[in-house]
C-alpha cells in the first residue's frame, strides 16, 4: 500500500491539495498520474483513499474516495530521552520507536548532555516517514527540548507510571516486571554520561521509580528501543 501524509485534511473534504515537494514525489519520482490512487493519512487516526484529479509536481489535486479510521494504541507511551551526541542515532531512535508504537516524544537537556540542541523540522520528516513506512495513521507527538528540572516539573505523577532509567548502582526495578497493560507511561533515558545523581534524586522526589532495562550497559537510543518495545510487548493482545 502506497501512503501519503497530509496533515490538513478534515472530515469533510472532497478535495486536498498536496504541498510541493510531496507533489513532487507522487507525480515524478513515482510517475502516478492522473486516475491512479493512493492513500492517505492525516497522522491524527484516519486513512484517506484518495483518486489523482490533476498530476501537477507543484501542487498535486486529488479527490478524497472514503475514509477509515484505524484504532489508536491501548496504551500512552512518552519518551524523554537526552539528545545523542551523534545525531544520527537520535534519528534511528526516532524511526525505529514510531515504527514500534509510541505516543510522544520530548528531547530531555540533562547536566552530561553534550548535545543541546535539535533540528525539529528534521526530526519531524523521520517521524512523517516512519509513519507511512510502518503503515501507521497516528503521527508522535514531538515536544520541544526542555531542560530536565523544568520537564520533571511539568509531569502529573498522579497519572500513570512514570519511571527513570539510569546506571546507578542503587535499587532498581525491572521495567518489565511493572508494566500494566492499556496504561500511561512516561520513561526518562539519560545522556551517554548517565543521568547525574541530582538528577536522580530529584526524580525520585517527584514519585518517578528507577527502573533498569536488562544486565547490559546501553547507549541511550538502544535503551530508548528497549523501553519501547518492552511496553508494546506487554500491550500485545
Amino acid at each position: 500500500m502506497q501512503l501519503f501524509y497530509n496533515p490538513y485534511i478534515s472530515k469533510t473534504a472532497t478535495e486536498v491539495n498536496f504541498d510541493k515537494e510531496e507533489s513532487r514525489h507522487i507525480v515524478k519520482v513515482l510517475r502516478m498520474k492522473e486516475g491512479d490512487s493512493f492513500k492517505i493519512t492525516n497522522g491524527k487516526g484516519s486513512f484517506f483513499d484518495a483518486e489523482i484529479l490533476h498530476a501537477n509536481p507543484k501542487a498535486c489535486l486529488v479527490k478524497i474516495l472514503s475514509e477509515e479510521v484505524q484504532q489508536p494504541l491501548p496504551y500512552q507511551l512518552h519518551l524523554a530521552v537526552a539528545p545523542t551526541k551523534l545525531n544520527d542515532r537520535y534519528e534511528w531512535f526516532l524511526e525505529k520507536a514510531t515504527e514500534i508504537g509510541i505516543t510522544e516524544i520530548t528531547p530531555i537537556i540533562c547536566d552530561h548532555s553534550e548535545r543541546k540542541t535539535i533540528k525539529p523540522e528534521r526530526y519531524e520528516k523521520i517521524l512523517q516517514s516512519a509513519m507511512k513506512q510502518s503503515l501507521k495513521a497516528y503521527l508522535p507527538i514531538l515536544n520541544e527540548a526542555i531542560a530536565f528540572k523544568d520537564f520533571i516539573d511539568s509531569v502529573n505523577t498522579s497519572e500513570g507510571l512514570n519511571c527513570i532509567a539510569h546506571c546507578e548502582e542503587t535499587d532498581k526495578k525491572s521495567l518489565k516486571s511493572i508494566l500494566l497493560q492499556n496504561k500511561k507511561v512516561t520513561v526518562l533515558i539519560g545522556p551517554e554520561g548517565d543521568f547525574s545523581s541530582e538528577e536522580i534524586t530529584l526524580a525520585k522526589n517527584a514519585s518517578f521509580i528507577p527502573v533498569t532495562l536488562g544486565e547490559s550497559r546501553l547507549r541511550t537510543e538502544t535503551a530508548a528501543i528497549v523501553a519501547c518495545h518492552s511496553v508494546a510487548f506487554i500491550n500485545e493482545v
